[in-house]
Order: C-alpha cells, then sequence, then structure tokens
C-alpha cells in the first residue's frame, strides 16, 4: 500500500478539531520539517477518516498537498468514541455529502492492515502542482 498526494482542499472534514491539539501536531510538523503521517481518507467521497488535526495543519502551512492513503470501510472498522453511541458509515457519508462535522472525538476508525509510513519534506509540499491529467502522482 502506497501513500497518494492530494490536494488538502480536495478532503471533507466530518469533524471539529480542537485548536490546542492542532497547535501541538503544527509544532511537531514544523520542527520535523517534515511529513511523516499520512492522513486517511475515503477513497471515493474523499472525506478525512483520521487526521483532522493534521489537514488543519497543512492548510496552516499553506500546503498545496498532503501524503493520504486511500481506504474503504472493507478495510476499515468504525465505532463511536462515546459509550452509548453508534456510528456508522452511512452516518460519516451523510455528514461529508452536508459538509457537516461531527463533535471533536465522535468517529474513531480502526485500520485493519499496516498503513504506510511516510517521509515527505514540507518544502515539496509547498511546492507540488497538480498533474495536467488530473491522476494523482503516487508516492512512497
Amino acid at each position: 500500500m502506497k501513500f497518494r498526494l492530494l490536494s488538502p482542499h480536495k478532503l471533507i472534514p466530518t469533524e471539529e478539531t480542537d485548536a490546542r491539539r492542532v497547535d501541538e501536531v503544527h509544532g511537531l510538523i514544523s520542527t520535523a520539517g517534515c511529513w511523516t503521517v499520512p492522513i486517511m481518507v475515503e477513497k471515493d467521497a474523499l472525506f478525512v477518516m483520521d487526521g483532522h488535526h493534521r489537514l488543519e495543519v497543512a492548510f496552516r502551512l499553506g500546503l498545496r498537498a498532503v501524503p493520504t492513503v486511500l481506504l474503504d470501510y472493507r478495510s476499515v472498522r468504525v465505532e463511536a468514541w462515546r459509550p452509548g453511541e453508534t456510528i456508522t458509515p452511512a452516518d460519516i457519508y451523510d455528514m461529508a455529502r452536508n459538509r457537516q462535522k461531527f463533535p471533536i472525538k465522535t468517529t474513531r476508525h480502526i485500520f485493519l492492515n499496516d498503513l504506510p509510513a511516510c517521509d515527505v519534506n514540507l518544502d515539496d509540499l509547498r511546492q507540488w502542482y497538480e498533474p495536467l491529467d488530473n491522476s494523482e502522482r503516487l508516492a512512497g
């Protein structure tokens, strides 16, 4: 499994973020000077499964691309963080379709396969260009 570089503007967030956590992640990524954990994204609808705080950091840093892993619910299980709540993939699709967001820490995605790591320089992500044929470049 490889990661793909996608424009952060193509990704649809489905959960709110915590500003303090965004600050922390921003500091970690900026200090490292590279992106090391891809954002997990539903392959067809392009909504974020895991990585909402990293997506916010990408916008703060003015990145033109972020490493992503495209997945579907055949290889991902979803559950609610809060006891007594139920979250289904259909609930998440509805939120994405309506451009609405769950409260922070509502969905918990459990990835059944090993996920790729990455190590992409932030300057490369700032300078990335989208290929003319609209196909994303494979990386990793």
